[in-house]
């Protein structure tokens, strides 16, 4: 496979608190270099790593963007000056454990780039060779022309469609492991809730059992009650948010982070 989904980030008021949740609910691990989480938190699973950013003035909350990792950065250079001029590639600052370079999408979803052997590698990003039973399985963004951005991410990046049922007008690609789940943004969709931005949705895992899942997760939240996902449906606004979460066909589970980033948990088959 040529393209890579291996990098997530959110931005948060309470990263360190997102970094513990991330370790304690999932497994993931985490660099441990104090000096560099006072920056920001990577925790990972093996495969996938993301980064918790403290947020700063001006920065939105929650999921912020992800990253792919390529074989060869300038094919994709070429492909996009070809098909894609107005897109632009910039390279970012070295501070950065994953991004080297970042770009967008036809719609505007900015994500990462990243290349064996750049120097923008490190912690989860560079040393990933453990495996997990937990690991994260998809993660959704929503678009205003859904077949248009992923038309952009099966030519660039040479994912895969996924032969997998998927919200109506929406599209399922993988990079072989984990899928990019592209929905459709209708405004209708959000009626009885708080209408969201087009953009990134929510992020989903695998775990061996969803009945053990729930089980850990109750007695997470009882040895420390900070650290109990964030209730979703606690009103009516909230009941419809959830339900168009569970329109997503991976998951059958479904839970916010401490913080309210939105979760979807499918049992490994």
């Amino acid at each position: 496979m040529f393209g890579k989904l291996n990098h997530l980030a959110i931005t948060s008021d309470h990263y360190t608190l997102l970094g513990m949740f991330y370790r304690a609910a999932f497994g993931l691990k985490a660099s441990g270099d104090t000096a560099r989480e006072i920056g920001a938190i990577s925790v990972g699973d093996g495969y996938l790593g993301m980064t918790l950013i403290p947020r700063r003035g001006g920065r939105k909350a929650g999921l912020d963007h992800f990253g792919i990792e390529v074989e060869d950065l300038e094919k994709v250079r070429a492909k996009v000056a070809k098909k894609y001029p107005d897109i632009e590639i910039v390279k970012r600052p070295g501070n950065r454990p994953f991004a080297s370079y970042s770009a967008h999408d036809p719609a505007g979803n900015y994500f990462d780039l990243s290349q064996p052997g750049h120097e923008n590698r490190a912690e989860v990003y560079a040393k990933n060779e453990w495996k997990q039973e937990t690991t994260f399985s998809h993660f959704a963004l929503r678009a205003r022309d859904a077949q248009r951005v992923a038309d952009f991410y099966v030519d660039v990046f040479e994912l895969d469609a996924r032969n997998a049922p998927a919200e109506e007008g929406g599209y399922h690609l993988t990079d072989g492991r984990v899928t990019l789940a592209i929905l459709p943004w209708k405004i209708s969709s959000f009626n009885g809730a708080g209408i969201e931005q087009p953009g990134m949705d929510h992020i989903g895992f695998r775990v061996p059992k969803i009945d053990a899942f729930k089980a850990h997760l109750d007695r997470l939240a009882k040895t420390n009650i900070t650290l109990a996902p964030k209730p979703i449906d606690f009103d009516s606004e909230g009941a419809a948010r959830l339900a168009l979460l569970r329109k997503c066909s991976h998951g059958g589970f479904q839970l916010a982070d401490p913080d309210g980033t939105l979760i979807d948990v499918e049992e490994d088959h």
